[in-house]
């Protein structure tokens, strides 16, 4: 059975102007129970991530001043909003929610995340609004646990995954894939060992292009035994933040390649869902709920 990690504090409201995106986190698992994608047994509820899990990709002091809500207000100012605690103890579960969906996906080929994807974090900061790098803090988890020998991370998010990058610039059994907007944040970009930079207004047939061929290459240089897949629908061209001018159609077709790929080369795989910053809501939904859609057709 194909799991996917939940918890409500996914929905915790953020400050003031930051709300609106987080409905998302409600509305994706009630659209999949709706619809009958998935059953009440598909979901699970993350317990929080313990301090040995986040100190073996996050920096201790960085930890501490998040645990204690000592982060300066100019780190704070970097990761878009002001620190509480329940806003830590969200950033916690979801972490812990996608260990727990890389372990399901050993055993059943995929799971997923109906958050995380929260890339920006690096090794001893936060930023555009990711304190803990949930794919990140797995990744080492599976290696470290021996559980996996060499790790793929494809980030199709519109954002360069500059923290996952930073974190892994110097790790060579983790291979970080990051196709994203050129001219996007983050303006200052971190090196992953494969970056795809996209012009503004890049359509269809130009992305799943570039991505057959880009995934063609990392499989067969990497040979992964593991994947992370973080699966932004900030790509589509109603997005206001993303530039990219991409049909839901096509971002359906992305997820599609994504996970044949990883069935091909008989790799399991962990989704965490990343950014979507449509205008409509359902047309964020309906986005993120394709990539469910398409996995569960796919892995049955």
């Amino acid at each position: 059975m194909l799991k996917i990690a939940y918890h409500p504090i996914y929905a915790h409201p953020l400050p003031e102007g930051h709300r609106f995106p987080m409905l998302k986190y409600e509305l994706i698992p009630a659209q999949l129970l709706h619809e009958g994608t998935i059953q009440q047994e598909n979901l699970f509820s993350p317990e929080p991530l313990t301090e040995k899990d986040i100190i073996t990709t996050h920096e201790e002091v960085y930890w501490l001043q998040l645990k204690n809500l000592t982060l300066p207000l100019k780190e704070q100012r970097r990761i878009g909003f002001p620190l509480n605690a329940q806003l830590v103890e969200r950033e916690i579960r979801i972490a812990k929610g996608t260990i727990n969906g890389a372990l399901y996906a050993l055993q059943n080929g995929a799971a997923f995340n109906v958050a995380g994807g929260t890339h920006h974090a690096g090794s001893n900061w936060g930023e555009g609004f990711c304190l803990l790098n949930d794919q990140a803090i797995a990744s080492n988890y599976l290696l470290n646990n021996h559980l996996a020998k060499r790790i793929l991370i494809i980030d199709l998010d519109v954002h360069q995954g500059n923290g996952t990058a930073e974190i892994f610039q110097n790790e060579q059994r983790v291979f970080t894939f990051s196709m994203h907007g050129a001219k996007n944040f983050p303006f200052r970009k971190e090196q992953s060992d494969l970056d795809i930079a996209l012009p503004d207004e890049t359509d269809d047939d130009v992305f799943l292009s570039k991505l057959k061929e880009s995934l063609k290459f990392v499989f067969e240089k990497h040979q992964p035994d593991f994947v992370f897949y973080l699966a932004g629908v900030d790509v589509l061209e109603s997005d206001k933040l993303g530039k990219l001018s991409l049909t839901k159609k096509a971002c359906k077709q992305r997820d599609q390649l994504v996970f044949e790929a990883c069935l091909k080369h008989q790799v399991p795989v962990q989704v965490s869902m990343g950014g979507g910053y449509s205008a409509d809501i359902k047309t964020i939904v309906d986005a993120h709920c394709n990539t469910f859609r398409v996995a569960f057709d796919l892995y049955g």
